[in-house]
């Protein structure tokens, strides 16, 4: 088994348990303790497991939804090859919505200077980052403003998002699995996030590996609904397979 396999593996076992104990790790994998204590700090550096005596406990446990800055300061290195992959789906002169989310801020960021293109985001830090570049007509979707996630969501968000037809969608997620598809922790963005896809031709999600396999309280897409997945290399290949066999293409970067 490959290291990707098990530290997933674990993962998923941390999550259906709440915690995970080195010693049993190490005895149901057949690996020495020194493999399983390094596979539980290659997890806490990625976010998803957190450490404490003799195992560790999954961070939904301990966290409630982590802020967009706190998400924004952890593997912003795989962040950005994702994002930068994201944006060669971005057709120039076209339009393309835009989720809230450390992913696709950082995509923002990566944005050729003289791209020609029509923006919608209901992120308050893209809308920032964007207004004023002279090629971009930007278009902010109002409504109640989440302090964690820096997005706006509401009725006012759904209502505008259904009366548009635009070329892409770049979306976040906070979960990603086959059975389940894409969810979050919260509701209103939830409906946001569903008025987003339904209104675009072609729906990219960008997320880091490290939310496969993981499912939030509420669901807003299938994996029908999505046609592309850009995440990292570290996502396993049976894993990266189960999500083809749902629906979408899946690339890493």
């Amino acid at each position: 088994m490959y290291a990707t396999e098990r530290q997933q593996r674990i993962l998923a076992e941390a999550r259906t348990a709440g915690r995970v104990e080195v010693a049993a790790l190490a005895e149901s994998l057949e690996v020495t303790p020194e493999t399983i204590r390094r596979d539980l700090t290659a997890l806490e550096q990625r976010g998803s497991l957190r450490r404490v005596h003799g195992g560790a406990i999954p961070v939904e446990r301990l966290e409630s939804e982590p802020t967009l800055a706190a998400r924004s300061a952890t593997r912003m290195d795989v962040k950005r090859r994702i994002a930068a992959r994201a944006v060669e789906e971005i057709p120039a002169g076209g339009t393309v919505l835009l989720d809230a989310g450390s992913t696709t801020q950082a995509l923002v960021d990566l944005l050729p200077i003289d791209i020609d293109l029509t923006v919608i985001t209901n992120s308050l830090p893209a809308a920032s980052a964007l207004a004023g570049r002279p090629g971009i007509s930007l278009y902010v979707l109002g409504g109640r403003v989440r302090g964690v996630t820096g997005a706006a969501v509401g009725e006012w968000t759904a209502s505008a998002l259904a009366g548009m037809v635009v070329d892409v969608a770049i979306m976040g997620t906070n979960g990603l699995s086959a059975s389940r598809g894409l969810t979050t922790p919260d509701q209103a963005e939830a409906e946001a996030k569903r008025a987003m896809i339904a209104a675009a031709r072609r729906v990219v999600v960008t997320t880091d590996s490290s939310k496969a396999g993981d499912d939030h309280l509420h669901r807003f897409a299938s994996l029908e609904d999505v046609d592309l997945v850009i995440t990292d290399d570290d996502l396993a290949d049976d894993v990266a397979d189960e999500l083809r066999a749902a629906g979408p293409e899946v690339v890493t970067a």
